[in-house]
């Protein structure tokens, strides 16, 4: 055995903080990647930009809290400290792949396009009068300079905003300190008009908006702007210097329930705008001198070392506002989602629940349409037969078709009720807006349970029929969401199945009346059972192959993190299982180390879409199994989570397993191969293969799982 794989073996589980780094490389891979459009690539790197600064939010705090429960005394103190340093290694490389890509990669090509972004000073005085105009009337009454001296104290400077920071000269040559913030209303990438524009309007300083009809597209930075025109705040001042800084603060909530009597309350005064977690690190660009540094790393409570000084614009996933421009051949193709007619266009509103009690229905968005959920909803809101309606919201789009169905089942008599996740994170003041919204409807709301997240996604109907009470039950592995429902992978059930009928009718007492459900008929239920499920099973299909020798598990999901379901995969391997496992994000399983996992094979796809579905297949000698639903092998997932696993009957197996599981694993262009070092590779296509986009092949052949 090699001393890597020595090595791998005494160490059998990657980082995951770097493991989900490595996933943020193989999102701007697709960046890079120059078979990609170009406006396509512009939206990765700025998908890029905004998971660093999740990372940062979300992971950083969790990495610094090890370090210091551990203590430097302690060996794991040093294991924890030498994790930290190498993380932060990543993130310098990270950093530069982000810039160099923007710089070096994107800004020629955008050029070459006729895509411009400009600075102020390189342009037209015509230009000029147009957009100081257009900053004299749209930015300047929202500025609102705060100074710090020993009158006024350092402002608070919000989350991710973005700031300058101005030393000005008073008369007696004083120098004073100013924050003003740029207004996040307004979008950061300013449309320059360029000569074609004016003629058609005429004298530029008459308007404040132009309509552009040129091929030719020129920007520039609101920031830019805003410094260059500091005069009209400060009349008569001298204007010494002048920087943007950015900060990114602590994102993660801390909520104790045990002591918060009033969930909503309590998450109302600590999320979004209205809380201020601890500053983590500070973005500046290279320009800025060391006396405004110190200025801002003393007030702010920071040191050096977190400190990011970039050539590049801050907050650099703005950039995705490029993605408005019109210029279809620098973008993917259209695709129109398929329609199920046999649900979408019904003559009366009880037809979509007598083909589901005829028979289970599969969804798989984005390639077929997220209105077969809408249309469900709203029958069922017009439906005289049905009596309630209950749902679990996790994250909901603005503008929901869904909330505004459920008003108007309520209006219409039906019992509703929601369960809207409180603590989903970064829509926690969505999801508050619209309980509120909801209740102001005499709606039923429940705000989650109690030290747990609600992560399933389910939606019970319950109808009048001859027999009784029959419960219509739609899965998914995602939200109910319009905008996510279009650029997320996502698989949706409805079914008639009394037996999931029954433990639909459970799960939800348990979550809204507190009812203690500790066995469910056919759904896989977390806190309660799942893991102890899904491990049995593994267990299973390892004695299987011991009596058959055919054992094989076919896992997709988000993320693999959780250290037991990994052991019990590892055990698996070694036992000769044959494990085909595609994880989108984190993985701390090591793959195809001799001894440890060599019957594992790990792959991953980015793409146009988002993969976002959790799979699990088992062979079972031939007795299959599929399970779809919302958890990932996460301890969260699995132990503080509600989440819900879903089966498919017999037909809808053999369909998703050959013509999507076994489609994704062929996949020979959108796939990477993971090592065993956490690191990925590009596939190789064979001689003679074809190759295979995953994603593509599913645009194409969306009635194969009908």
């Amino acid at each position: 055995m090699s001393d890597t794989n020595e090595n791998h073996i005494k160490n059998p589980y990657i980082n995951k903080e770097i493991s989900w780094l490595a996933f943020n490389n193989r999102v701007i891979d697709e960046a890079y990647n120059e078979n990609n459009p170009l406006l396509e690539r512009v939206r990765f790197l700025s998908i890029f930009a905004s998971n660093l600064d999740e990372f940062y939010m979300v992971k950083i705090p969790v990495v610094h809290d090890k370090v210091l429960e551990a203590g430097m005394s302690t060996e794991t103190g040093n294991e924890a400290y030498k994790d930290m340093k190498n993380l932060y290694c990543e993130l310098e490389h990270a950093l530069y792949n982000m810039e160099d890509c923007w710089t070096r990669v994107i800004l020629p090509e955008l050029e070459k396009n006729d895509i411009h972004i400009k600075s102020y000073k390189n342009l037209k005085d015509f230009q000029k009068r147009y957009l100081d105009n257009y900053f004299s009337k749209m930015i300047f009454p929202q500025l609102t300079p705060l100074a710090f001296d020993s009158s006024h104290p350092f402002p608070y400077i919000t989350n991710q905003s973005i700031n300058l920071a101005v030393i000005l000269e008073d008369i007696y040559h004083y120098e004073v300190f100013v924050r003003v913030k740029v207004p996040g209303n307004v979008k950061r990438l300013v449309l320059v008009p360029i000569k074609e524009d004016i003629e058609k309007i005429g004298q530029a300083k008459e308007e404040i908006f132009v309509k552009h009809e040129s091929k030719k597209h020129e920007f520039i930075w609101i920031e830019d702007l805003v410094m260059e025109n500091l005069n009209q705040l400060f009349p008569g001042q001298k204007i010494k210097e002048v920087h943007p800084f950015r900060i990114t603060r602590d994102g993660d909530v801390d909520i104790d329930e045990d002591g918060d009597l009033n969930l909503l309350k309590t998450i109302e005064k600590k999320s979004g705008t209205n809380y201020f977690g601890s500053p983590l690190r500070i973005e500046i660009n290279d320009k800025m001198s060391e006396k405004v540094l110190n200025i801002l790393l003393e007030n702010l409570k920071l040191n050096s070392s977190q400190v990011e000084s970039l050539s590049s614009p801050l907050g650099l996933s703005a950039i995705d506002e490029l993605y408005d421009i019109d210029i279809p051949e620098l973008k993917y193709e259209s695709f129109t989602p398929v329609k199920k007619e046999y649900l979408s266009k019904l003559k009366k509103t009880s037809s979509i629940f007598e083909k589901i009690k005829k028979s289970d229905v599969f969804i798989y968005r984005p390639y077929d349409s997220f209105e077969s959920l809408l249309d469900f909803v709203r029958s069922a809101s017009e439906d005289p037969d049905t009596i309630s309606i209950k749902i679990a919201l996790y994250r909901v789009d603005k503008y929901s078709k869904i909330i505004e169905y459920l008003k108007m089942a309520a209006d219409n008599g039906k019992q509703v009720v929601v369960l809207i996740e409180l603590k989903a994170r970064f829509d926690e003041e969505r999801n508050i807006a619209k309980a509120k919204e909801l209740e102001y409807e005499n709606i039923h709301v429940i705000y989650g349970v109690h030290n747990l997240k609600t992560h399933a996604k389910l939606c019970m109907v319950l109808r009048r029929e001859n027999e009784g009470i029959v419960p219509y039950v739609h899965m998914s592995t995602g939200n109910y969401n319009a905008v996510t429902a279009k650029i997320y992978t996502d698989f949706e059930y409805f079914t008639a199945d009394p037996e999931i009928g029954e433990d639909a009718v459970d799960l939800f007492n348990s979550l809204t009346g507190n009812a203690r459900i500790n066995n469910y008929k056919k759904l896989l239920v977390a806190p309660l059972k799942l893991r102890e499920q899904m491990i049995s099973k593994i267990r299973r299909e390892v004695e299987n192959h011991k009596k058959y020798n055919n054992g094989y598990l076919i896992f997709k999901m988000n993320s693999l993190i959780d250290i037991e379901c990994i052991d019990e995969l590892y055990k698996a391997s070694q036992a000769g299982v044959k494990i085909e496992l595609q994880v989108r994000g984190m993985c701390c399983l090591r793959p195809g180390v001799p001894g440890l996992s060599e019957n594992i094979r790990l792959t991953s796809i980015v793409g146009r879409f988002l993969e976002h579905t959790r799979a699990y297949y088992f062979y079972n000698n031939g007795d299959e199994e599929l399970y779809l639903g919302s958890a990932d092998l996460m301890e969260r997932n699995l132990d503080r989570r509600v989440e819900a696993l879903f089966p498919v009957n017999a037909e809808y197996l053999k369909k998703i397993k050959e013509n999507i599981l076994d489609i994704h694993i062929k996949d020979n262009v959108r796939a990477r191969i993971g090592l065993p070092d956490g690191t990925y590779v590009d596939p190789v296509v064979k001689e003679g293969e074809e190759p295979l986009d995953s994603q593509l092949w599913m645009m194409t052949h969306q009635h194969t799982w009908e």
